[in-house]
């Protein structure tokens, strides 16, 4: 899978923007704030609908603009397909494939896959839960769109639940009754969706960790397969339960035991968006969380392990994602930057950004384009 022609409208820093591209490495160079990061953003949002450096899609529209339109042409198995987004701020966006409209936009997800690596991965390690909880639900729906609606679902029903319970915490008499008596009805959509969500995310931890120790073993200097380890760390005890049927009985039952407690501090504390993806580096001697233990270059190693086994799995599903790597040469050293070249150079599409031409490796220096004064030109 590769994209073939990218188009922009408004996105970002581009009033309108066509460039080719091709299988291969091709290289974005630039200075800061020149634009090039906001191409494999483009890139990278058709993939998943969601930005690798912003929470919201108003900064994606350019500034005086109410509309953005990021456009690619994608080749898979030697045919076309060209997907369209329009970004509406503030209202629905929309989608479409071969200028044929989508139902929702949620339904392009998937269709072109991408694994980034970008300056920010360090958060994976040394951010909040909620950082590692985002990387394991982006891979969820990279493999199984479908992903998409459940996890939206689970927003929506976590808000109403939460709002439910602040209300019910405040009121008294007849109507703290009527609040609680309809909590039962929230806690039984909480618990069938976030079941869902758990019980998938249970399984892509399992398929993902002996891609994590091949990877940290190929970018950490010394590194065996068994020092790095992932495991998923939910907000109550299983009991092993592990598929949906079973662990929505498990989530009833903790909501229950946990209902006084929630109540008085009106929020929901049991549920996906209260797990952890635990991170570790040792042996089965000793075995100590990255986060406050690791060195930051044991850090950066473990934040490039997760991308690799990313991409790994996800082309092991079957389709070779398109590889974006933003930024991230200027943050390693020589030796590190060789071996990250050394293991992504076989992609099909490889999409690189630098400041200078000189912090390319020499595998990855394919097709360049100098971007500069909101222009891209390529570089002959």
């Amino acid at each position: 899978m590769h994209v073939a022609h990218l188009t922009l409208h408004n996105f970002r820093s581009y009033a309108d923007l066509d460039v080719e591209l091709g299988p291969g490495a091709t290289a974005f160079i630039g200075r800061n704030g020149q634009g090039k990061t906001n191409l494999v953003e483009a890139i990278d949002y058709l993939s998943r609908l969601s930005s690798h450096r912003v929470a919201s899609d108003a900064p994606l529209v350019r500034a005086g603009t109410d509309q953005a339109v990021v456009r690619a042409a994608v080749v898979k198995d030697g045919r076309t397909a060209v997907l369209e987004v329009e970004l509406n701020p503030g209202r629905a966006n929309r989608a479409r494939i071969n200028k044929s409209p989508l139902p929702r936009p949620r339904e392009i997800i998937g269709l072109v896959r991408t694994v980034v690596f970008a300056p920010d991965d360090l958060t994976l390690v040394k951010g909040d839960p909620s950082d590692r909880r985002k990387f394991l639900d982006d891979l969820l729906v990279l493999r199984a769109p479908r992903l998409a609606g459940v996890r939206s679902d689970y927003d929506r029903v976590l808000k109403q639940r939460n709002t439910l319970l602040k209300t019910a915490g405040i009121a008294r008499g007849e109507a703290r009754e009527t609040a609680i008596s309809t909590l039962g009805v929230w806690d039984a959509h909480l618990a069938r969706v976030g079941a869902e969500l758990l019980a998938a995310r249970l399984r892509l931890v399992d398929d993902l960790r002996p891609y994590l120790g091949k990877s940290y073993e190929a970018v950490a200097r010394g590194a065996s397969r068994d020092d790095a380890e992932i495991d998923y760390k939910p907000s109550f005890e299983l009991d092993g339960a592990t598929d949906a049927a079973d662990l929505t009985d498990a989530l009833l039952a903790e909501l229950e035991r946990r209902r006084k407690d929630e109540l008085d501090r009106g929020i929901s504390l049991v549920g996906p968006h209260r797990d952890e993806l635990q991170l570790t580096l040792g042996n089965d001697d000793l075995r100590l969380p990255v986060k406050g233990y690791a060195s930051h270059g044991e850090s950066w190693s473990f934040a490039l392990a997760l991308r690799l086994a990313s991409y790994d799995l996800l082309r092991a599903d079957g389709d070779d994602p398109i590889l974006v790597l933003d930024d991230v040469f200027a943050e390693l050293d020589g030796e590190r930057r060789q071996q990250l070249a050394e293991l992504v150079a076989g992609a099909e599409q490889v999409l690189v950004t630098a400041a200078v031409a000189a912090d390319v490796p020499v595998a990855l220096q394919g097709v360049r384009y100098v971007v500069a004064d909101g222009e891209v030109r390529r570089d002959e």
